[in-house]
């Protein structure tokens, strides 16, 4: 199966103005919310919903970069090396409304290794989880407050998000994989 466009420029702006919004409403306006993104796409991700907040409410909220290859249960079963990353967060999380953000969630361990990673740096007041893309097949019991679209996939499928900041293209695509066992998210 070709690699086949589910999402465009548009769609993902639209769906990351509507997971705005909703972290307002949720958590009654801008103040004491912090973003975290997860490397490499979570990143600019939580860069753009804070860019997208400060415009609507004119509130400035800090973000910071989180890596999480030191905390991953996989890593010895991953086919590739890892490169540690730096984790980048310039602000005090502690009694904060931290927003964890990725670009796709599947199985819950990438979050799983994020909240083991931000625990170490503080104790926050709530660490609420948004992501671009939900694909489902949780392995763990841990869901996301905030998705901008939910994308029902099967195993041998492969979400991708590009993000204009890393790929030079906004764009979400699937394609089937010939069931590779060791994958990311």
């Amino acid at each position: 199966m070709p690699e086949k466009i589910l999402l465009n420029s548009s769609d993902i702006e639209r769906a990351l103005v509507r997971v705005a919004h909703e972290i307002l409403e949720r958590n009654r306006g801008a103040s004491n919310i912090v973003f975290v993104g997860i490397k490499t796409r979570g990143v600019p991700l939580a860069q753009r919903l804070a860019a997208i907040i400060r415009t609507m409410e004119q509130v400035d909220i800090p973000v910071g970069s989180l890596d999480i290859t030191l905390y991953r249960d996989d890593v010895s079963s991953l086919s590739f090396k890892h490169v540690v990353q730096q984790t980048y967060v310039p602000f005090d999380i502690t009694s904060k409304h931290l927003i964890l953000v990725d670009d796709v969630f599947y199985t819950g361990r990438s979050i799983r290794a994020a909240l083991d990673a931000l625990i170490d740096l503080g104790r926050p007041e709530t660490i609420q989880l948004a992501v671009l893309i939900d694909r489902g097949h949780r392995e763990l019991p841990i869901r996301a407050d905030f998705v901008g679209k939910n994308i029902p996939t099967a195993r041998n499928e492969e979400i991708k998000v590009y993000l204009s900041e890393v790929d030079a293209v906004d764009k979400v695509t699937v394609m089937r994989t010939e069931g590779s066992k060791n994958e990311l998210k």
